[in-house]
């Protein structure tokens, strides 16, 4: 097989039609007609998202709105919570752009605690904290609501969260817990190619914007929402993602928000008993994602052949994220994925270890 099924975490399968819908030929991006499908694109996000706040898009991947979530927040410092790889870099960017932070580490495997972003917050040097909501590279789901609790208690403090990897996937209410700035790129759970981002963000996010200066202009949020009151983006997007999105958006409400969330959580227990019979799961217990999961590796099988092997027959999982390389491996269960694919791949995954 020249292409083989994606159960990585990212690009995940993109079904043919979703493909297909790329292709659409494209409108001036500052026509009427792609006014109309910023709208139906904006509207169909605050639905998934369960908010009214601000949608911002963007011609990037989801690194670039991690960069613009902290270049228009933080006015004093900001408290990077790092659980895993993906965490860990928005402590890097967050550093990168010249702003005070620090980073509040917990053991790889493990989750960020309610407890812990109190402890911090309660000292009374940040402004900002960022949380990951599902680590990639770990399988660990963080407990936003627990958090976003605890960040409510601090009313200077500004939330932001990667959904990178939870997003179209994992049900979340933005406004119900107070989010002030969500993000994400398409290529996992919206089921899309990677090159897009979207974002929500709060009105208080978007006025403290307008008070730090030295945001640059591609991701300044102001700049984003003067043309976003317009139904435009400031610079040409990638039109093509956005009919995507469009495309996506319709099957999710065709499917059933609730039935899709049901959906990831079925494949996410369906994949977790298998591994838990076969390896062992690396997240610490009860913080397990729904969208991928991370197994150990205890009866040190070379994993290497055993990808090799899936890929033969035709499908993709990934290996260990970071210094995790050699010692666990990740299936992703998210986007578009059914279970009757989960099947397929853990029983061509039973088929493959009988015989090493």
């Amino acid at each position: 097989m020249d292409k083989p099924k994606l159960f990585i975490p990212g690009p995940t399968h993109v079904d043919p039609d979703l493909l297909a819908s790329l292709a659409e030929y494209p409108v001036g991006h500052r026509s009427a007609q792609f006014s109309e499908l910023y709208d139906e694109v904006v509207d169909g996000v605050q639905k998934v998202l369960f908010t009214s706040n601000r949608i911002l898009l963007g011609t990037c991947s989801a690194t670039g709105l991690m960069e613009a979530a902290v270049r228009n927040t933080v006015q004093k410092r900001c408290a990077n919570f790092v659980c895993g790889a993906f965490s860990k870099r928005w402590h890097e960017i967050t550093a990168a752009c010249g702003i005070e932070c620090d980073s509040i580490s917990v053991e790889l495997g493990r989750a960020t605690k309610p407890e812990a972003v109190r402890e911090a917050l309660e000292t009374g040097r940040y402004d900002a904290i960022t949380v990951v909501h599902n680590e990639t590279s770990t399988g660990v789901m963080n407990p936003i609501t627990e958090i976003s609790a605890v960040v409510r208690d601090f009313p200077e403090v500004v939330l932001l969260v990667d959904m990178v990897s939870s997003m179209a996937s994992v049900k979340v209410k933005i406004d119900a817990l107070g989010i002030d700035v969500a993000l994400a790129s398409v290529q996992k759970g919206w089921g899309l190619p990677p090159g897009f981002a979207v974002c929500s963000v709060s009105d208080r996010v978007l006025e403290r914007s307008e008070k730090i200066a030295n945001k640059g202009f591609y991701f300044d949020f102001k700049v984003m929402e003067k043309y976003a009151k317009k139904s435009q983006t400031p610079t040409t997007p990638s039109i093509p993602h956005m009919y995507g999105l469009k495309a996506q958006l319709a099957r999710i409400f065709k499917e059933g928000l609730e039935n899709r969330f049901q959906r990831h959580k079925d494949l996410a227990e369906e994949v977790r008993s298998w591994v838990s019979q076969k390896f062992d799961l690396f997240a610490e217990p009860g913080y397990e994602s729904d969208t991928v999961t991370c197994a150990g590796n205890p009866n040190n099988i070379d994993l290497i052949e055993m990808a090799n092997h899936l890929l033969d027959r035709g499908y993709m999982i990934s290996g260990g994220y970071g210094i995790l390389k050699d010692k666990t491996f990740r299936i992703a269960h998210m986007g578009n994925l059914q279970m009757d694919d989960i099947r397929d791949l853990l029983t061509t995954m039973d088929n493959i270890l009988d015989d090493m």
